[in-house]
This record gives structure tokens, C-alpha cells and sequence, in this order.
């Protein structure tokens, strides 16, 4: 695993960075999605519906990539190349509240769906590249 150098952990930690998730898609064509993110114990971790496309294509083992831009300066960015090391649906409701507490200011995630199931995918970054 490689580590987040610490002059980028404000991106990770304390701004409301969106992230660029790149997977791919069985055909093996590239598919980018912006999404909601956060870290925990050095990896990064996004949520989604089942059903959707991230929930498909990040299956176990799966590599991804990641561009996050400062959100207050797009000419210093991260890039984070890594593999989906787990997937569950334990704590993925509690995480994205969280993570709709993080980018909306809000307890509960506001756009869920009647009998929408959420997973929360877990990344291990293999290479990080930064500018800026």
C-alpha cells in the first residue's frame, strides 16, 4: 500500500474534494464517475446503489484509478491508482451519511431510494502521483 503524501491529506481530510473514479467497464472500455469519498486506515472508500454501474465494475480485485482536484485550486490535484480490496454492505447506509454529513452539511443522505441497498468499496492505493 502506498501512503497519501501528507501535503495532499487536506484533500483526503478536510476539503470537500470530489473524486474522478475511474473502473472498467466488462468490455473493457474505461468509465469515469465523479463521486462522494473518505478514507479510513489508509484506504479510500466510496459508496453507490447496487445496481449501478461502480457497484458492477468494482468488484474485489478490480484496479481503479482516482483524479481529485483541490476545490480551490484545479492545478493541484492527486492521482491514486489502486485495487477495490473489499466490498460490503455492513456500515455502508452509516457511511453515506457520513459522507452526506461531509459534502451537504446534512445527518442522512437525502437522495435514497425505497429499497435502494448501498455497498461501500474499499481501495488500497498502489501509486500516488501528485502536482501542485
Amino acid at each position: 500500500m502506498t501512503p497519501i503524501p501528507d501535503a495532499f491529506r487536506d484533500l483526503i481530510e478536510q476539503k470537500k474534494a470530489f473524486a474522478s473514479l475511474a473502473t472498467v467497464l466488462a468490455d473493457g472500455s474505461p468509465q469515469v464517475t465523479p463521486v462522494w469519498f473518505d478514507a479510513a486506515g489508509g484506504r479510500i472508500r466510496v459508496n453507490t446503489a447496487l445496481g449501478r454501474v461502480k457497484a458492477r465494475t468494482m468488484k474485489v480485485g478490480a484496479r481503479v484509478a482516482l483524479s481529485i482536484l483541490d476545490p480551490d485550486n484545479a492545478y493541484r490535484y492527486m492521482q491514486i491508482r489502486g485495487r477495490v480490496v473489499g466490498a460490503t454492505e455492513d456500515g455502508a447506509d452509516a457511511h453515506i451519511d457520513a459522507l452526506a454529513k461531509k459534502y451537504l452539511g446534512k445527518d442522512r443522505y437525502p437522495f435514497r431510494q425505497p429499497g435502494e441497498r448501498r455497498v461501500m468499496f474499499e481501495i488500497e492505493p498502489d501509486a500516488v502521483q501528485t502536482m501542485g
